[in-house]
């Protein structure tokens, strides 16, 4: 267990010296668990008291997203915030195969460790968790929840991603241009800001340097490449599964472009609440909003035409 330290190292810091207030206390809610059939030890933030809630974040980013969202949920919930298999600040294997098998046998092997720790009960006393998924982690919750029948309650999707269309791997060389585009600190800023409503108002350092932090993290390239070789999640919509689903997503999204939203929306149907000014993280943008939306479940969600947006 090598790769590990250099991944805690990068988090400890975080936890004393990040700008952000609200990161720098979850990063400081970061435990390291071994996993069975994994090496290693994998970094998942723990906090809160209540009914658990497993809450996924989104591509190349970090459980760091969840930092304006989840004290508002550790009030009533016991919060479980990992690191998707390949991304934040993961330790990475550079034999590893990265890619959306591998991302959920880390899963399931994080909710076979939940029970190990009582954090979630064990066996037949197994207490169903809530599943907050943004982004891609919108479309990996949904797999999840395909893949562990009964281990969920409800579902949330934040502006989910990958629900609709096909895979379509990046071919060699055009992967390593990708990650060379996302290594570009002014790539990564124009990114961090189309991702907000308000942009000029809401993006400033501390945002640039959440957005930033987990490609420090020894093999982010790499792993990446390998990820987006494999094609990414795409498609999980279809089946849905049998769970309550409601969905946020925000009027000013610039990140899903207009065609993967009416897909989107039209699979999604009645299920699908959208947020005036809030762009596509509406944990980031409207906290407080998403905060109560999963606090009070609203059974018959307001309908969202297919075409609009």
């Amino acid at each position: 267990m090598i790769r590990h330290q250099a991944s805690r190292e990068l988090v400890d810091r975080a936890a004393h010296r990040l700008l952000d207030p609200l990161g720098r206390s979850l990063a400081g809610a970061v435990q390291w668990w071994p996993l069975e059939g994994f090496d290693e030890l994998w970094p998942v933030a723990v906090l809160g008291e209540g009914p658990p809630v497993l809450l996924l974040h989104g591509f190349d980013s970090s459980f760091l997203e969840f930092r304006r969202l989840a004290p508002l949920l550790a009030e009533r919930h016991r919060l479980i915030i990992p690191d998707l298999f390949g991304f934040g600040f993961c330790p990475r294997d550079p034999q590893a195969a990265y890619g959306p098998a591998a991302v959920l046998a880390h899963l399931e092997a994080l909710l076979d460790g939940l029970e190990a720790r009582g954090l979630a009960g064990e066996g037949e006393a197994a207490q169903p968790l809530g599943l907050i998924g943004a982004s891609m982690g919108g479309s990996v919750a949904v797999e999840l929840a395909r893949r562990r029948p009964g281990r969920f309650s409800r579902l949330l999707l934040l502006a989910p991603a990958g629900l609709t269309g096909r895979p379509m791997p990046l071919p060699p060389v055009l992967d390593g241009l990708g990650v060379r585009f996302l290594a570009s600190p002014g790539v990564r800023r124009g990114l961090c800001r189309s991702a907000f409503a308000q942009p000029d108002r809401d993006v400033g350092p501390a945002e640039l340097e959440i957005a930033s932090l987990h490609l420090a993290t020894p093999g982010w390239g790499e792993a990446l490449r390998r990820f987006a070789r494999s094609g990414g999640f795409a498609g999980c919509g279809q089946p849905l599964p049998p769970l309550p689903i409601q969905v946020l997503w925000g009027a000013n999204d610039r990140i899903l472009r207009p065609p993967q939203k009416r897909a989107a929306l039209a699979l999604l149907g009645e299920r699908v609440q959208e947020l005036a000014d809030c762009g596509h993280l509406p944990h980031i943008d409207q906290p407080e909003r998403v905060a109560s939306t999963w606090h009070s479940p609203d059974p018959a969600p307001a309908a969202v035409a297919a075409g609009h947006g």
